[in-house]
């Protein structure tokens, strides 16, 4: 058995020794990232599971039976015995009487043995004759019981003996005691064959939970570069002196210089913070580890910190490379001080490790650690301190050039109609993500193969801004009168945004049910937004409340369907308020601040707390109204004056369901003519969509 666990502990080792031999991947069809692994060299290094020692423990067991039960088992058989006769129960009397019996063996189940002082000779069915001392008889039911007083009369040694059972009982009692032993071998076999997958698959260690889960791309490297990602230009200028101190550490480090240990990547979700970490590794040329925070951590204490310290020790072995943490805000959160309930010393353990392992790099160890989350609030201060993550990289929505740079990405293997204009397109959609607009170009194609197109056009481009931006539309019955609530509400709302200078174009007006909504008007800016002036915060509160003004202009009752309209214009501003300072009364005080780092037990980040008193809570609640108010009275006024356009819009709603922005501004201008109200002044411009929040 020494033997065996020194061959065990030397199979287990050999990997370590070669460390590049069981680290092979292959380049397969990985599709946009190129990042499949291939599972062929980790098969053929990964060790075979052993039976021969559980054959020869499995003989043992049998040998060991063998020597206990192997006797008896051959006396049962007949194995090995003299010849005997069966004798009728009349001739073993004759026997007896004729003092030729030496011995009987009486059994309780009437049979009889025994031996003959002479032998004597019976002939048998097939002609032959037999001789022999040894005999058996069967005493007739229910017994004779003047066969022992003729024995003892006669002299005869009379034995008793129960019956004993018959081979195959005995083999079937040999086997069922032999059964709980097999058992236990097999569960234990099973047990050591599952062990060693798990250990094989997660990197050895007991049950592999001490040993790093990520995945490293050596010889067969991310073939994600650069040119598969856009509209993130200012951050792949700050990457690139990463890439050239991977390609050339010596050309910084015989100058002093020092490339910081890591890059925090930051921004929304659906950014390309993943994408462009993968595009790092495939522009420098260097292994890449990729893995996620959130395989840190399990239920057992101190697998983080132990998988953590393998990660950076496998890193230092192939070093220069890229580890690659994504979501690190996981085990990243700032650790709860002294006087907080909320703790997590597992998480907080493997923090700390790693912590510790940035620090332990030296300047000659060309190992780069990328992370990314979109949380950096929440991040533990000393994990951003210099001489960690001494970059933050904001990876923010891409600008119009770079949106129409994704385009053309996404749509490389898709084949457009000649109506298709990208630039158009993607001044159609301010705020999408790198990952919104390649669902848009998803959700296009797919409209197009269900109407059997061999090319996507710009219908099925429409089709599929209008699913992402109103939501997909549903069967809703609604009686008229239901209808014509919602019509007046939807109106209220698209007069108010074409009357008002300041506020986005309109876009779209349905009272097609969509999503959870049963009408919605969608608003598009004509570009990308980055401050926003109070005047245009006080007319979209009006658009917003333009809905359940003309509820109670043209209707006289109000309905609930103002429900999101409102918790949007409350939303607003309480911000305007308590952190932008637009309150007339309040003056320039930002009332909502966050309170702390969670450093040192000073509160957690992210949290909100109120430092002023009620007095100061009463005037700003009293401001919020106030801006409400005015909002919901410019509404009126807009609503009031051009009541005849409102009905004309509601009507032609109820008729076609769905309006563009030029057939609502068409309806306006048309009943501006037609009426003795004030001209209406419309809005020029183009519209473009938007991600803004809906108005229903």
């Amino acid at each position: 058995m020494l033997e065996q666990q020194q061959k065990a502990a030397t199979n287990r080792q050999a990997p370590a020794q070669r460390p590049g031999s069981s680290r092979q991947s292959t380049r397969g069809n990985a599709g946009p990232s190129g990042e499949q692994r291939s599972e062929s060299s980790q098969q053929q290094n990964q060790p075979q599971p052993r039976l021969g020692f559980w054959l020869r423990l499995l003989l043992i067991m049998i040998l060991i039976n063998l020597v206990f039960y192997g006797p008896f088992f051959f006396n049962l058989t007949g194995w090995g015995q003299t010849t005997t006769i069966d004798l009728p129960y009349s001739a073993f009397i004759q026997q007896v009487q004729r003092g030729n019996v030496a011995s009987v063996t009486i059994k309780s189940d009437n049979s009889v043995t025994g031996t003959l002082k002479s032998p004597i000779e019976q002939r048998q069915p097939g002609g032959q004759t037999l001789s022999a001392t040894h005999f058996s008889t069967y005493v007739p039911a229910p017994g004779d019981p003047n066969l022992l007083p003729l024995l003892e009369q006669k002299g005869v040694e009379v034995r008793a003996e129960p019956v004993q059972p018959s081979w195959w009982q005995t083999a079937l009692s040999w086997f069922v005691n032999l059964l709980p032993v097999l058992l236990l071998l097999y569960f234990a076999f099973m047990s050591w064959r599952g062990m060693r997958q798990l250990q094989d698959m997660q990197g050895g260690g007991l049950f592999g939970f001490g040993r790093s889960r990520a995945k490293l791309y050596s010889e067969e490297r991310p073939t994600t570069t650069f040119a598969d990602v856009a509209g993130v230009e200012e951050a792949k200028a700050e990457l690139r002196e990463v890439i050239d101190f991977l390609r050339d550490p010596q050309r910084f480090l015989q100058i002093g210089a020092h490339i910081p240990k890591g890059v925090l990547l930051v921004g929304p979700p659906g950014t390309g913070k993943t994408l462009l970490a993968r595009a790092v590794a495939g522009e420098a040329g260097v292994p890449f580890f990729s893995c996620s925070a959130t395989d840190f951590v399990e239920l057992f204490v101190g697998v983080g910190a132990s998988r953590v310290r393998d990660l950076f020790a496998q890193a230092r072995k192939h070093a220069p490379c890229i580890i690659f943490i994504d979501e690190i805000d996981a085990i990243g959160r700032a650790r709860s001080g002294a006087g907080t309930l909320a703790s997590n010393d597992e998480r907080e353990h493997t923090l700390e490790q790693l912590l510790v392992e940035m620090d332990g790099f030296e300047p000659h160890e060309a190992i780069v650690v990328l992370a990314a989350t979109n949380r950096p609030d929440v991040l533990d201060p000393a994990l951003l301190r210099p001489g960690r993550f001494d970059r933050q990289v904001v990876v923010d929505r891409p600008e119009r050039r770079g949106r129409e740079a994704i385009l053309r990405i996404h749509t490389r293997q898709v084949p457009l109609a000649p109506d298709v204009n990208l630039e158009e397109l993607a001044r159609s959609t301010p705020g999408f993500s790198g990952a919104d607009l390649a669902n848009l170009v998803n959700e296009a194609a797919l409209a197009a193969a269900r109407k059997g197109k061999m090319q996507v056009d710009r219908q099925d481009f429409q089709e599929a801004l209008d699913k992402l931006l109103l939501g997909g539309k549903r069967e809703a019955l609604m009686d008229e009168r239901e209808r014509r609530t919602v019509a007046y509400h939807e109106a209220g709302h698209a007069l108010v945004a074409a009357v008002l200078p300041d506020v986005d174009p309109l876009y779209k007006v349905t009272i097609v049910p969509r999503g959870r909504a049963l009408g919605v008007t969608q608003f598009l800016p004509e570009d990308d937004r980055h401050n926003y002036p109070r005047s245009y915060l006080l007319q979209r509160l009006a658009v917003a409340l333009g809905g359940r003004t003309a509820e109670e202009v043209a209707l006289g009752e109000i309905t609930s369907g103002a429900e999101n309209d409102l918790k949007e214009a409350t939303r607003l501003a309480r911000r305007m308020v308590t952190e932008w300072g637009m309150g007339e009364s309040t003056g320039l005080v930002a009332y909502e601040l966050e309170q702390g780092d969670g450093f040192l037990g000073n509160g957690l980040p992210g949290e909100h707390q109120r430092l002023y008193a009620e007095a100061t809570a009463q005037r700003v609640d009293a401001e919020v109204e106030h801006i409400i108010e005015q909002a919901h009275q410019q509404a009126r006024s807009v609503l009031t004056e051009h009541r005849a356009a409102l009905d004309r819009l509601a009507e032609a709603l109820l008729h076609e369901e769905v309006l563009e922005r030029e057939q609502v501004l068409r309806i306006i201008r048309e009943a501006a003519t037609t009426s003795t109200a004030t001209t209406v002044e419309v809005k020029a411009g183009e519209a473009h969509p938007a991600r803004q929040p809906l108005l229903e």
